[in-house]
């Protein structure tokens, strides 16, 4: 499919890690990423605790479980060829009570099934000598979990995609898209311009049903924004913390728990939480979007999820105003650590697909329809997954005899 156009709607490390694929695999293919904020992986991207996943949580068979184990490779190979920040610090997966282990058994055995390399089981004794400074009476170890930039990955991802005879086109928020004889147009009102292009790939994270609603896609899944917020260590109390320290996580919901994660920064941060937020680009308590908040009340599964985890919601918005609640879960897992090691960090927002029924979208989900192919939903670990991610988007994309599901 020489001399087409694939336009890409989204400039966060997904849509940017697609662009570059196509740039480099696809000669004579030209690509157009299109970015609404002025810069790229402004959002989820830019918000990210750069954990480099193994594998660990997935299920398997399942794309996060193909994908993240792919993707691990090819972006440990990609910062090692760049020189960009890749550091294996390991982690550990902490039970702190008897009545965990059984769950922490049943991860050992997925993590097995998607090949997650040198993991094991180790005991209280075994975590000390991990980490002197944490709790727990058993514990997984996962070696070559790393640390990462993902800002920075994706710069350099978009560096790739110029450098290749791509733009990024950045300042465009797109507000149309049309379908004309053999192409799609697509249109931003603010800056008054039209791109025509021959195909189309809406990687559009937190706003991505919206957008893919102009390109007449499916309504669902919707996405609700979960606001996650961090404490940081502060700087005398980092070294409290050498690698990753999780909890083993409730198989009710998507998101891990309150971790320590270390960053290539040398700071520590602690969380995060999942709150509701008031806006998809909800990063304070304060920032509130009317519309989005009507669009979330009028859709019926965002009412069935309320009335399934609303006690969980409770918990969540506690912590989120009480750094000592905040902690409390924290501290299972260091001890040494308290309100008083603290100070408030930063804050993102993940973009949580949630079907009609009240289920929150596990894995991830992309879909096409003739022209359009649209990531409906790719939470954590889509930025350890995103070059893999790349490869099964573009692989559909121009697979002519791919149906529209």
């Amino acid at each position: 499919m020489a001399d087409e156009t694939i336009g890409i709607v989204g400039a966060g490390i997904v849509g940017l890690a697609t662009a570059r694929e196509i740039a480099l695999s696809r000669p004579g293919t030209r690509v157009v990423v299109l970015e609404k904020e002025r810069e790229v992986a402004l959002h989820q991207t830019g918000h990210n605790s750069g954990v480099v996943h193994a594998g660990i949580y997935y299920t398997p068979g399942s794309l996060k479980a193909e994908l993240t184990v792919r993707g691990v490779a090819l972006l440990r190979a990609y910062c090692r060829d760049r020189e960009l920040p890749y550091r294996e610090i390991g982690k550990l997966v902490v039970a702190v009570r008897e009545d965990e282990l059984g769950r922490m058994n049943a991860l050992y055995d997925r993590a097995r099934n998607n090949h997650v390399p040198d993991l094991r089981k180790v005991s209280r004794e075994e975590i000390r000598e991990i980490e002197p400074n944490a709790g727990g009476v058993a514990a997984l170890y996962s070696p070559r979990t790393a640390i990462t930039d993902y800002p920075a990955i994706a710069r350099a991802f978009a560096d790739d995609v110029v450098g290749s005879g791509g733009e990024v086109r950045t300042g465009f928020p797109v507000t149309s898209v049309t379908e004309v004889p053999g192409g799609i147009e697509v249109a931003s009102v603010p800056r008054r311009e039209r791109v025509r292009v021959d195909r189309l790939i809406l990687c559009a994270g937190l706003h991505s049903d919206a957008v893919a609603g102009l390109a007449q896609d499916r309504r669902e899944p919707r996405i609700v924004p979960f606001r996650g917020e961090y404490m940081l260590l502060r700087p005398e109390r980092t070294d409290l913390v050498r690698g990753l320290i999780y909890p083993v996580p409730d198989p009710r919901y998507p998101f891990l728990g309150v971790h320590f994660t270390p960053r290539v920064d040398g700071s520590v941060e602690v969380g995060p939480n999942a709150v509701l937020a008031l806006a998809r680009e909800g990063y304070t308590r304060t920032r509130i979007s009317p519309r989005d908040l009507l669009g979330l009340a009028a859709y019926p599964g965002a009412w069935k999820m309320a009335a399934q985890h609303w006690r969980t919601g409770i918990k969540e918005y506690r912590g989120s105003f009480s750094a000592a609640a905040f902690m409390k879960d924290a501290g299972l897992y260091v001890p040494a650590v308290g309100v008083q090691d603290v100070v408030r960090g930063g804050a993102g927002v993940r973009a949580q697909a949630l079907d009609r029924d009240g289920t929150l979208v596990d894995d991830f989900r992309i879909h096409r329809v003739g022209r359009v192919t649209a990531v409906r939903n790719a939470p954590s670990p889509a930025a350890t997954a995103s070059m893999a991610i790349a490869e099964h988007i573009v692989e559909a994309v121009f697979d002519r005899a791919s149906g529209s599901g």
